[in-house]
C-alpha cells in the first residue's frame, strides 16, 4: 500500500484531504509542520509528501531536502506564478492551488506516486545490474576484465583523457560509454567519431566544423562533433587512423582547449573529454612518421588495454548466455539456452573476431534454431577457425588482427562474394570495402561475382 504524508497546518482541510485519500486505498500520515513531520516520521519512506507552501516556522518546501527521492507536492491558497516557480526551482514535483477540487489532486498524486514507483525501481534494477556487470555490456568473471572495471571505476570521475586499447570487436565503445556515463558529462551525450570511416578529405570537416564558403559545397557555417561535444565527451574510435592535419587539430584541442573551424580565421574555445581508442601500436606508428608522439603523450594520460577473447576464455560461458538473452529479446525467439556441447564448442575456440564475432554466430544460429536450445551444428564458425585454412591454431593466434583479414579474404574471395566475406568476418560490406583499400586487395574478378 503507498504511504502518503500531509503536512498541513490547518486541522479541517488536513483531515478531509486523509479522509479522501484514506477512501482511494492510500495509507495517510498527517502531520502539522515541517518539525512535526520530520521528528515523526522518516521523511524517505513514503510514497508521496503533500505539503502547504505556508506552514508554522517555515515553508514546505523545506521538506524536499529531508524527503530524498520522495516526491514532494506542494499546495497553497496563495496562487501565483512567481510561488509556483519558487516551488519547483526548490524542487517540488508539483503544484497544486487552494481550493482544489477532489478529481484534480487524486490526478496528481496518483500519477506523482506512479512516477516514483517506477524511479525506484529503475535505481534497484540499476544497482543490481552494475554489482553483476560493473560496466554495462560488459560481462566477465577474469582478473583481466577485473582490471578493466577497476580502472574504469577510478578514472571515469575524472577529465582525464583515456586511450583504450584492443583488437577490433573486443567492445572498446563500450568502455567508452561506461567511462563518460560514469563521470560527471553523463548529462551531456557522448559525442563518437569512427576515424577509419571518414575519408582523409572530410575527417578535418567532420571534427572541426567549417565556416560558408570554406570549400566547394560548403553553403552554410557547419558545427564540428568537437564542438557539440562541449562541456561533454567525444570519442575517438580508431585514433590512429587521423591524418595529419587532423592530428594537429587535435593536439591543438587537447593542450589549449581551442579549435579553428576550416576557413576561419578565428578561433573558439571548447571544454571537451576526449576518449580515444585503437587496435594498433601507436608507438610503432610513431616510429614509423605515421602519429605524432606529442599527441600520443596527450592522449595515453590513462591506457585501458581490453584483453581478447582467447586470454579469457573463462568469460565465454557467461558472455554467451549474457549474448542470447539480449539477442533473444530483440529476435522474441524462444530459445532457453545451450546444450553441453555448443558451450563446449563455444570455449574451445579462439574467436578471433572477439566478442563481435560471438554476437554474430550466436545470432546466426538463434535464428537458424528449431528447438529449445542452441547445439553445436548451429555454430557455424569453422570456415573462419578451421585449421586447415589458417595453420595451427597456436600460429592463427599469433597473427595481428590485419594479417588473419588479409589471409581470410585471399583464400576465400574466390568462393564468396561480398556480402559472403563480410558475414563470416562479422563486419558490414561498407567496413571490407574500406579495409580492401586501405590494404591494396583488390577483388579477384575470376572468383564469384559481387553482390
Amino acid at each position: 500500500m503507498e504511504r502518503i504524508l500531509i503536512i498541513e497546518d490547518e486541522i479541517v482541510i488536513r483531515r478531509a484531504l486523509s479522509k479522501l485519500l484514506r477512501r482511494k486505498g492510500y495509507e495517510v500520515f498527517e502531520a502539522g509542520s515541517v518539525a512535526e513531520g520530520e521528528e515523526n516520521h522518516s521523511l524517505d519512506s513514503f510514497h508521496l509528501i503533500i505539503a502547504d507552501l505556508r506552514l508554522p516556522g517555515g515553508l514546505g518546501t523545506d521538506v524536499i531536502d529531508q524527503c530524498g527521492a520522495t516526491p514532494v507536492l506542494i499546495m497553497t491558497s496563495y496562487a501565483s506564478i512567481s510561488s509556483a516557480v519558487d516551488s519547483m526551482k526548490a524542487g517540488a514535483a508539483d503544484y497544486i492551488a487552494k481550493p482544489f477540487n477532489h478529481d484534480e489532486i487524486l490526478i496528481v498524486a496518483d500519477r506523482l506516486i506512479r512516477q516514483n514507483v517506477i524511479f525506484r525501481q529503475n535505481l534497484i534494477l540499476k544497482r543490481e545490474i552494475n554489482q553483476t556487470y560493473p560496466v554495462a555490456g560488459m560481462v566477465g568473471d577474469s582478473d583481466a576484465m577485473k582490471q578493466v572495471f577497476a580502472r574504469i571505476e577510478k578514472v571515469a570521475p575524472t577529465d582525464s583523457t583515456v586511450l583504450i586499447y584492443g583488437e577490433s570487436g573486443t567492445g572498446k565503445e563500450l568502455v567508452a560509454r561506461a567511462i563518460h556515463e560514469q563521470g560527471a558529462r553523463k548529462s551531456i551525450p557522448l559525442v563518437t567519431m569512427n576515424c577509419a570511416a571518414i575519408p582523409d578529405s572530410l575527417i578535418e570537416s567532420e571534427l572541426f566544423g567549417y565556416e560558408k564558403g570554406a570549400f566547394t559545397g560548403a553553403e552554410k557555417s557547419t558545427q564540428g562533433l568537437i564542438e557539440s561535444a562541449d562541456n561533454g565527451t567525444l570519442f575517438l574510435d580508431e585514433v590512429a587512423e587521423l591524418s595529419p592535419s587532423a592530428q594537429a587539430g587535435l593536439l591543438r584541442v587537447l593542450q589549449e582547449g581551442e579549435l579553428r573551424r576550416l576557413g576561419s580565421t578565428k578561433t573558439k574555445r571548447v571544454n571537451v573529454r576526449v576518449l580515444a581508442a585503437t587496435h594498433r601500436d601507436l608507438v610503432a606508428r610513431v616510429d614509423e612518421g605515421l602519429f605524432r608522439d606529442d599527441l600520443l603523450y596527450r592522449l595515453k594520460v590513462i591506457e585501458i588495454d581490453l584483453p581478447p577473447l582467447r586470454d579469457r576464455k573463462e568469460d565465454l560461458p557467461a558472455l554467451a548466455e549474457h549474448l542470447l538473452k539480449r539477442i533473444r529479446s530483440k529476435l522474441n525467439r524462444e530459445v532457453h539456452g545451450f546444450s553441453p556441447g555448443a558451450v563446449k564448442k563455444i570455449s574451445e575456440y579462439d574467436w578471433p573476431g572477439n566478442v563481435r564475432e560471438l554476437e554474430n554466430a550466436i545470432e546466426r544460429a538463434l535464428i537458424l534454431c528449431d528447438g529449445s536450445e542452441i547445439t553445436p551444428d548451429l555454430l557455424n564458425f569453422e570456415k573462419i577457425g578451421d585449421n586447415s585454412h589458417q595453420g595451427s591454431s597456436s600460429t592463427s593466434s599469433k597473427k595481428s588482427l590485419d594479417e588473419y583479414f588479409v589471409t581470410f579474404v585471399r583464400q576465400h574471395e574466390r568462393e564468396m562474394n561480398e556480402t559472403e566475406l563480410a558475414r563470416e568476418l562479422g563486419i558490414s560490406r561498407k567496413t571490407l570495402w574500406e579495409r580492401r583499400q586501405r590494404f591494396d586487395i583488390r577483388r579477384n574478378l575470376s572468383g564469384k561475382e559481387k553482390s
